[in-house]
């Protein structure tokens, strides 16, 4: 089957067959499918979409095209299970979620990407442990997740070639934005991971990727559509991101934040209840409980219990990390240098925050990144971000507290902070709720 004739037949508007979308993928893992090809196939699902089954077939095509993992042989008396966020600003749940779904039963091997613009990665927050290897072999990978529940991770290049190969030209070639590509993408990878069940955490709002909620709602039925399709069970919930998650944005801070969180301290309450959400509907999905209500009864007694910090230290063990990191976090993640409170010259409450810029107050600080070869410096951040409604003034709470290394980029983060915040009457505030929907199958 020739390549271009594939091309042509979406170019024109017809729908492809499985057998077409398979040959494609096999021909772009093997190489004799060609970037030019690639930026063309992308280019024509850009433009003429996909429909549910094209949808089905690329994701699986792309899942097929390296190693599928099979955690059968291990013996393993729970389910696979994992969850995935469209990402934002402070975004530190994977950290607590993946030992609070592992200390209910199941086993949770989560493949986590870096960061890239103003919303953080998971991985880069891991690379803050000292020693922790976020990019171990499979066998590792493996035996972590067997002995600790849980391990996170970023994808080899054995998972899911092809989809690594289609996102390096579509980033090139203005086809990023495809809604279908997204889903392919995000999917891929996940059922490249053997799992039997997923909870998607998907963001709207100032900080998040799509920060428009009907075009996230859109990105959130395709991937609950096509991953139920595919077999893999999901749900998403459509979550808040006009705001921070949780009082820190960098990634040792936020790793601070999420040790803190498992060790019932300080913990923020949209954060608690966030992960608390997506915990349930996951125990559920993975029928370790039978309602979400029962399951979230089980994720808040197992981290009440000190059983999920337990399962956090023994996966950080497990990847080369320090066997203390909940007992001597302080020692192991420490802040940059330089700490700088950010006020408000106003009294009132933040009726408005542009989270996006807070992101991009954290990469000025050089804790992200504006290209992918961008070396991360984890140690600075910010600290105690004043949340929507909450009173802040010249002698009030601040609206940020800065962990910077280099004065000039603080002064330059400390006025991105002041113009991210609107400041008005204690009156002119209204809360939304933190979670807007639920999506099923």
């Amino acid at each position: 089957m020739l390549t271009q004739e594939i091309i042509i037949k979406k170019r024109d508007g017809s729908a492809l067959s499985s057998g077409e979308i398979d040959a494609f993928c096999r021909g772009v893992t093997d190489g004799s499918v060609s970037e030019g090809q690639i930026a063309a196939f992308c280019m024509a699902v850009f433009l003429n979409k996909l429909n549910r089954e094209e949808r089905v077939a690329l994701t699986l095509s792309m899942a097929r095209s390296g190693i599928v993992l099979d955690w059968s042989d291990l013996g393993l008396n729970g389910p696979v299970l994992d969850k995935h966020s469209t990402g934002g600003v402070g975004d530190k749940i994977s950290l607590m979620l993946a030992p609070v779904v592992a200390a209910c039963g199941a086993y949770v091997p989560m493949i986590s990407g870096r960061g890239l613009g103003h919303s953080g990665g998971t991985l880069d927050k891991m690379d803050a442990i000292p020693g922790y290897n976020s990019q171990p072999d499979l066998s590792l990978f493996r035996q972590a997740v067997k002995e600790a529940g849980c391990a996170i991770i970023g994808a080899t290049k054995d998972i899911a070639p092809a989809d690594r190969a289609l996102y390096r030209v579509r980033d090139v070639t203005g086809s990023v934005e495809s809604m279908d590509l997204i889903t392919a993408s995000i999917l891929s990878k996940k059922l490249a991971a053997g799992l039997q069940g997923l909870i998607m955490d998907v963001k709207f709002g100032t900080g998040a990727f799509m920060q428009d909620y009907a075009a996230a709602r859109d990105l959130a039925s395709n991937l609950v559509s096509v991953a139920n399709g595919a077999g893999l069970p999901t749900i998403a919930l459509m979550t808040d991101m006009n705001q921070v998650l949780g009082r820190t944005a960098g990634n040792g801070v936020e790793v601070r934040e999420a040790v803190e969180f498992l060790r019932g301290e300080n913990i923020d309450p949209r954060l608690y209840e966030t992960t608390m959400a997506l915990c349930a509907d996951l125990l559920v999905l993975g029928k370790i409980a039978a309602t979400p209500e029962a399951a979230r009864l089980m994720a808040e007694e197992k981290l009440e219990s000190g059983h999920a910090a337990a399962v956090f230290s023994r996966m950080v063990k497990a990847l080369g990390g320090p066997g203390d990191i909940i007992e001597k976090y302080d020692r192991h993640l420490g802040h940059a240098p330089i700490r700088h409170e950010v006020r408000s010259p106003e009294n009132g409450v933040p009726v408005h925050i542009d989270t996006r810029a807070l992101g991009l107050a954290v990469i000025e600080l050089g804790g992200g990144r504006r290209v992918a070869a961008d070396k991360i410096d984890h140690s600075v951040g910010l600290t105690d971000i004043a949340a929507l409604g909450e009173d802040v003034g010249p002698t009030g709470r601040p609206l940020a507290v800065i962990w910077g290394r280099d004065q000039a980029k603080v002064s330059k983060a400390e006025a991105m902070i002041r113009a991210a915040y609107k400041i008005g009457p204690a009156s002119s505030f209204a809360s939304m709720p933190l979670i807007r929907e639920r999506i099923t199958a």
